[in-house]
């Protein structure tokens, strides 16, 4: 695996040199996605996608059809990652205090006098399923996105702060509408990537089939723990990046807001609104991320593109003009990438 110019990343006294911190961060990626494979077939990018937002520290939310392994591939992260794992089935009755925790009345064991004690709540783990989001009212949808946003609780004036590292995999269903509450834009924008799962080539879904009815179990094994996962989000916050890198991300989040100067045609024509300064922050740390898995120092043009769509598309909102013409918010970004030029 070939490795760009050895700018240091990470050094504390007394550690390894960084090509050693490097190669742990890429072994402990490939050793994540061997286990993860074992049960899911295919959906590389995806997989990708989905551990690169982990690791630079933001929340994900997984789109698709039923049946392509939304919520298996979840769940096998967090069987092979030795942290808490708490799956929320999102339900149009759940309350709030469902998904944060609640105070709850008890007899103090030493005065006999009642007392509150404050019961936590399936958000307090490390990784959280929220299956089917878009399922419950926005009342309980904004008490996770608070959760998320601020990584801490508060309850009757008392502050909870939440388990490190604390992400949120989020998965809903785009085509079944009946009983569902579509996320708002300012609550999509605190997602840091939309990974679509789309349907699988037909080899992949003839090993699906083969390994879900041989009665085989493969089993897969933890081989990461929180500690490991906080110090690889250390060293992709710390990551140098150029500043002609930090500029394409700008260029692209610009070119998405119509009437902007730097719109493109496509843009203008069916956007109703482009993405903010948020996007380009996350681009910048999702093309380190994935520069640091694939074994380089330094992120490039290619990682921000192919992180580019995974960023923007839930932070673009189409209008009548595309709607009316049939153009999807990833046809208009697929022109952006390609006329977008990076700078020199």
């Amino acid at each position: 695996m070939q490795r760009s110019e050895k700018a240091p990343v990470v050094r504390r006294d007394g550690e390894t040199s960084e090509e050693a911190v490097l190669n742990k961060l890429v072994q402990g990626y490939l050793n994540l996605t061997r286990e993860i494979h074992k049960v899911v077939v295919g959906q590389d990018e995806v997989i990708e996608s989905v551990l690169c937002c982990m690791l630079a520290g933001g929340h994900c939310l997984v789109q698709g059809v039923p049946g392509l392994a939304k919520t298996l591939l979840v769940t096998s992260l967090s069987r092979v990652l030795r942290m808490t794992f708490n799956r929320i089935q999102f339900t149009p009755d759940l309350m709030p205090s469902d998904i944060t925790g609640t105070d709850i009345i008890q007899q103090d064991p030493k005065t006999m006098q009642p007392c509150y004690n404050f019961v936590r709540g399936p958000i307090f783990a490390h990784v959280v399923l929220a299956d089917e989001i878009n399922r419950t009212p926005p009342k309980t949808q904004a008490a996770l996105l608070q959760a998320m946003q601020e990584r801490q609780v508060t309850t009757s004036g008392t502050t909870y702060e939440l388990p490190k590292p604390f992400f949120v995999l989020a998965t809903q269903n785009p085509i079944e509408q009946e009983g569902t509450y579509n996320l708002p834009e300012a609550a999509l924008d605190r997602f840091m990537f939309m990974t679509h799962i789309d349907y699988p080539p037909l080899d992949d879904e003839c090993d699906i089939v083969k390994r879900t009815t041989t009665g085989k179990d493969n089993g897969v094994e933890p081989v990461l723990d929180a500690k490991h996962i906080l110090r690889f989000q250390e060293i992709v916050r710390r990551a140098p990046v150029t500043d002609a890198v930090i500029k394409y991300c700008v260029y692209l989040a610009r070119a998405t807001r119509p009437e902007d100067p730097m719109a493109t045609d496509m843009a203008d024509q069916y956007f109703k609104w482009g993405a903010g300064p948020r996007a380009s922050q996350f681009m910048t740390l999702a093309a380190k991320a994935r520069a640091l898995i694939h074994g380089r120092v330094t992120a490039g043009h290619e990682d921000v593109k192919a992180m580019c769509k995974a960023v923007l598309r839930h932070r673009v909102t189409v209008n009548f003009n595309a709607e009316a013409d049939g153009i999807a918010a990833d046809t208009v970004l697929d022109d952006l990438i390609d006329r977008v030029q990076p700078p020199k």
